[in-house]
């Protein structure tokens, strides 16, 4: 009996010893950073388990233990809860840090831009450049692409606001061209809803159509409510618009750099040097700025404008103006 006593207190103390390490090793870990000097980037995939999302660190180079690691997140009801995608994590974060940065979901961020003036064309070339974006539209038209981005126009140019979007690993092109969609629309919306009146322009998309226009037009910001005044009255006056941008845009392919005399004579859908009014659709994404020119145009009595080589222009009331102006800054007359 003295002998099993003496056994049972050395159990005992075994035990309390190994509890006792494991209390004091356990509150260490808690307390030492996972990443101790330099900055890990971890990728949680779809269907990842806890352990293997924590095999995976370790293989990364973090400093963790697993057994303390999955208790910490037993204890706090986590393994369920980790977020998908790309996690940044800079040195010093602890284990219980680490849990709620993975948790929070706040993932690695990347960008991509649409900058003023692009065409869909130029859009579609830079999302499908991009390797970390998911590529579902590759090889379909343009009528599939609109569908599935729930576009009801059936011609996307300038349907898509020009912004720089951030997106998590794996954003599919659907997604992040239904998210430009949608801003172009909230913009466009609030933009006409305040719209000056009695403006030529029978509907949002009309307005849009036009600020295309100045957008291709405008090398100066600053001018776009001048360059927005001369069409709406040459809209009002029932005068071709007659404006380089939407005949290069008719020409497609076919334009080199250079709009010869035949080509303004040419008939296309976009060329205003021969059809009345607005083309059918826009001829890029316009800006805010450029929307806002449209359904604010400066008031005055131009009617033309010419380059003078700078991004800025010549504004004229009159032809004869506008022609002295084409021979200075145009022929060098």
């Amino acid at each position: 009996m003295p002998s099993f006593v003496k056994i049972f207190g050395i159990l005992s103390l075994i035990v309390c010893l190994i509890a006792g390490w494991a209390f004091i090793d356990y509150q260490k870990f808690l307390k030492t950073p996972v990443i101790d000097k330099q900055t890990l980037l971890l990728e949680i995939e779809k269907g990842e388990s806890f352990r293997q999302i924590t095999d995976k660190l370790i293989q990364n180079g973090a400093n963790i233990k697993p057994v303390w690691f999955r208790l910490l997140a037993y204890q706090k009801h986590l393994t369920q809860k980790i977020k998908t995608g790309e996690f940044v994590l800079n040195p010093g974060v602890t284990p219980a840090e680490l849990l709620t940065i993975l948790v929070a979901g706040k993932s690695k961020q990347y960008a991509i831009t649409f900058p003023e003036g692009w065409t869909f064309t130029q859009i579609r070339h830079e999302i499908e450049s991009n390797q970390n974006i998911q590529q579902t539209f590759k090889k379909l038209d343009e009528n599939t692409v609109l569908k599935r981005v729930g576009v009801k126009e059936n011609h996307p140019e300038g349907l898509f606001f020009p912004d720089t979007y951030y997106f998590e690993k794996n954003m599919t092109d659907a997604a992040l061209l239904k998210r430009s969609y949608l801003k172009m629309q909230q913009v466009l919306e609030q933009e006409w809803q305040n719209r000056e009146k009695n403006l030529p322009l029978k509907t949002p998309y009309e307005a849009l159509i036009l600020a295309s226009i100045i957008e291709k037009e405008t090398g100066k910001a600053s001018e776009r409510p001048a360059i927005a005044g001369v069409f709406i009255r040459r809209l009002r006056k029932g005068m071709l618009l007659q404006t380089d941008p939407t005949v290069i845009y008719g020409m497609g392919k076919a334009y080199k750099g250079n709009i010869r005399y035949k080509d303004l004579k040419k008939p296309t859908p976009y060329n205003t040097y021969v059809i009345k009014g607005l083309p059918p659709t826009p001829i890029a994404m316009p800006g805010k700025a450029a929307i806002h020119a449209a359904l604010h145009p400066e008031t005055g009595n131009s009617l033309y404008f010419v380059s003078r080589g700078d991004g800025s222009h010549v504004f004229s009331a009159t032809l004869s103006k506008h022609n002295e102006a084409v021979n200075t800054y145009q022929r060098k007359k």
